[in-house]
C-alpha cells in the first residue's frame, strides 16, 4: 500500500512538472528535460538509500551498535560530507555535473559493498579490527562519494531550469529526497525484516525474492549485510542509465543555450572558472553565506529527526507503530508536501524570494520542537539528585491524564511535521536559491558550501544527540529548537533579496516589482 501510494505522490509530482511551463517551453523541450532529471534525480534518491541505511542497520544490530557509537559513526560521515562538499563544489562545476554524479554513484555503491563485507566479517566473528573504527573509516568514505550528488544534480538543474521554474524544481528536488528517504527507511527495513529470520513459515515478497538471489534458507546468522549491498547494486545500475540517458546542458541536447536569468545573467559580472576563483566569488558572496547559516540549522534539524526518532521509539516505548513501521514512508510523504509547498509558495506568492518560503516553514519547525519539549521534559527530566530519568504515574482522568496518553501520538505528528518543513527549507534554499545566487556558472560550488554548513549541522547534531540522550531523551528537542529560532533569523535577514538578473527579468517581462532590501544598520 505505501509503494503504491508513494507512486502516486511521485506520478502527481511529474504531472506537476509537464502543468507547469510559465516560460513556454516546447512539448520537445519539456519531454527531453524530464528524460534529463528523472535518471538523475532516481540516482539521487538511491545515494541516499546508500547514505541513511546506516542508520536501519544500527537498528537491526541492536546492542550490537551502540547508541554512543553509531553517533561517532554518523558524526564522522557527516563532518567528511561537510568538508567534502566545500571541495567538491568547485570541482563539479569545473567538469560538469554528469561526471560528478557519476563520481558519486559509482563510489557510494563501492563504499557500501565494503560495508557490507566488513558487517559480515563482523558477524561471523571474523573482523580482526574494533567495528566502530572500521565503520567510521568506510562510512565516512561513504559520504566523500555522497558529497558529490546534491552539487552535481543543482549543477545540471541550473542549466535546464528558468529561474521562475525552479521553484517547481525545488518541489522535484524535495521529491528525489524524500523518496530516498522513503528507499532507505522503509525498503532497507523490508531488507533487514526480511532477512532477520533463518526460515519463516510464511516468507513475504521481499523474502522470497533475496532468497531467490542470495540463497537466505538454512543460514545460521541473519545476512543484515544486505542492507548495504542491495543500494549498491541499484545506484550502480541507474550510473549506467546515466551514462546513456544524461546530459550536462540543453545545447549538447540539441537545443538553444537557456538564458535562466540568474546571477550568471549578469552582463557586467565576471565570472571566474578557475578553481579559487570560484571559491572566493561564493565565499565573498553575503548572501550565500546566509543561505549556508539556514542550511546549518536545517542539518541539524533534518538529521536530529530522521536519524533519532526511531532510535527513541525503540527505547522509550513512545513510539507510534503506524509511524515507526512505516518511517520512510511518512518521510517521503511529507517531505514531498514540504519541497512542493516550499516551491509552489515561493514562485506563487512571493515573486521568486526563496527566504519567505523558508521562514515559514522554519516557524513550523520551532513551534514543533517547541511541543516536543513540552511532551518529554516530565517524563524524562534528570532528577537533581539521583541523576535517573524522573518517572510519571499512570495516566489518570483530567486534562493532565489526557495529555500523558496523547504523549507518543503527539511525539510523532511533531516529528512528521519537522520532517516535512525541513524539507521545504533545504529543497528551496540548496535546492533553489543557490543557483539562483551562485548561477549556473558556480552553482554547484554555491550548492557544496550551503550543504558544507547543512552537514556541518548534521554533525554537530550526531555527536550532541548521540551524547546526551544517553543521559536523558529530554535533551532531544531541546538541543533542536534553538537551531529552529536561529534558521527564522537568518531567514528574515534576506527576506526581499533576489539576484539582480531576476529583478530586471520580473520588472521587463512579468511587470512587477521586488521589494526593496532593508538597509542594515
Amino acid at each position: 500500500m505505501t509503494l503504491f501510494l508513494v507512486s502516486l505522490a511521485l506520478a502527481y509530482i511529474v504531472t506537476a512538472y509537464f502543468l507547469t511551463n510559465p516560460i513556454g517551453h516546447t512539448g520537445r523541450f519539456m519531454w527531453r528535460r524530464f528524460l534529463n532529471w528523472f535518471p538523475l534525480g532516481m540516482t539521487y534518491a538511491f545515494l541516499y538509500m546508500g547514505r541513511y541505511n546506516l542508520t536501519v542497520a544500527k537498528n537491526a544490530l541492536g546492542d550490537q551498535l551502540s547508541k554512543e557509537d553509531f553517533g561517532f559513526i554518523g558524526g564522522v560521515g557527516f563532518t567528511v560530507y561537510a568538508v567534502s562538499l566545500a571541495l567538491n563544489g568547485p570541482l563539479v562545476d569545473r567538469i560538469g555535473g554528469k561526471r560528478g554524479i557519476l563520481i558519486g554513484a559509482i563510489g557510494s555503491a563501492l563504499m557500501n559493498a565494503l560495508m557490507a563485507g566488513t558487517l559480515y566479517l563482523f558477524l561471523h566473528g571474523r573482523l580482526q579490527v574494533n567495528l566502530l573504527w572500521a565503520f567510521s573509516v568506510l562510512y565516512g568514505m561513504n559520504m566523500l562519494f555522497q558529497s558529490f550528488g546534491a552539487v552535481s544534480t543543482i549543477k545540471v538543474k541550473s542549466f535546464w531550469f528558468h529561474v521562475r521554474e525552479r521553484g517547481t524544481f525545488g518541489a522535484i528536488f524535495g521529491t528525489l529526497i524524500s523518496l530516498g528517504v522513503y528507499f532507505a527507511f522503509d525498503w532497507g527495513g523490508a531488507i533487514a525484516e526480511a532477512v532477520a529470520v533463518k526460515q519463516p513459515d510464511k516468507p513475504g515478497m521481499v523474502r522470497e525474492i533475496l532468497n531467490y538471489f542470495f540463497a537466505l534458507d538454512g543460514r545460521e546468522i541473519p545476512a543484515l549485510w544486505l542492507i548495504f549491498v542491495i543500494p549498491a547494486i541499484i545506484m550502480g545500475f541507474w550510473a549506467l542509465i546515466d551514462v546513456i540517458m544524461l546530459k550536462d546542458t540543453p545545447d549538447q541536447a540539441g537545443f538553444d543555450p537557456l538564458d535562466t536569468a540568474d546571477a550568471s545573467s549578469d552582463e557586467g559580472q565576471a565570472h571566474p572558472t578557475s578553481y579559487l576563483g570560484l571559491v572566493k566569488r561564493i565565499f565573498s558572496n553575503p548572501i550565500i553565506l546566509i543561505i549556508g547559516v539556514i542550511e546549518l540549522t536545517s542539518g541539524v534539524l533534518r538529521n536530529g529527526v530522521l536519524q533519532w526518532y526511531q532510535v527513541f521509539a525503540k527505547e522509550t516505548g513512545l513510539g507510534v507503530p503506524m509511524i515507526t513501521g512505516n518511517w520512510g514512508f511518512w518521510g517521503c510523504v511529507t517531505g514531498i508536501a514540504g519541497g512542493f509547498a516550499a516551491g509552489w509558495v515561493s514562485d506563487r506568492f512571493f515573486q521568486s524570494r526563496r527566504a519567505p518560503s523558508a521562514g515559514l516553514m522554519e516557524g513550523i519547525m520551532m513551534v514543533a520542537s517547541a511541543l516536543m519539549i513540552g511532551f518529554l521534559c516530565l517524563q524524562f527530566l534528570p532528577a537533581s539528585s539521583a541523576g535517573k530519568p524522573m518517572e510519571l504515574p499512570p495516566a489518570g482522568e483530567g486534562l493532565t491524564g489526557s495529555l500523558i496518553k496523547l504523549r507518543p501520538v503527539m511525539v510523532g505528528i511533531c516529528c512528521i511535521a519537522m520532517m516535512m518543513a525541513v524539507i521545504g527549507v533545504h529543497s528551496i534554499m540548496s535546492g533553489t536559491a543557490t543557483a539562483d545566487f551562485g548561477g549556473k556558472k558556480a552553482a554547484a560550488t554555491a550548492t557544496g558550501i550551503a550543504d558544507a554548513f547543512a552537514y556541518a549541522g548534521s554533525a554537530i547534531q550526531s555527536f550532541v544527540i548521540g551524547y546526551a540522550s544517553s543521559k536523558s531523551w529530554s535533551y532531544w528537542p531541546m538541543v533542536l529548537l534553538p537551531f529552529a529560532i536561529l534558521g527564522l533569523i537568518f531567514c528574515l535577514k534576506m527576506w526581499t533579496v533576489v539576484p539582480e538578473a531576476t529583478k530586471r527579468y520580473l520588472a521587463e517581462v512579468e511587470g512587477r516589482t521586488v521589494p526593496e532590501r532593508r538597509r542594515s544598520r
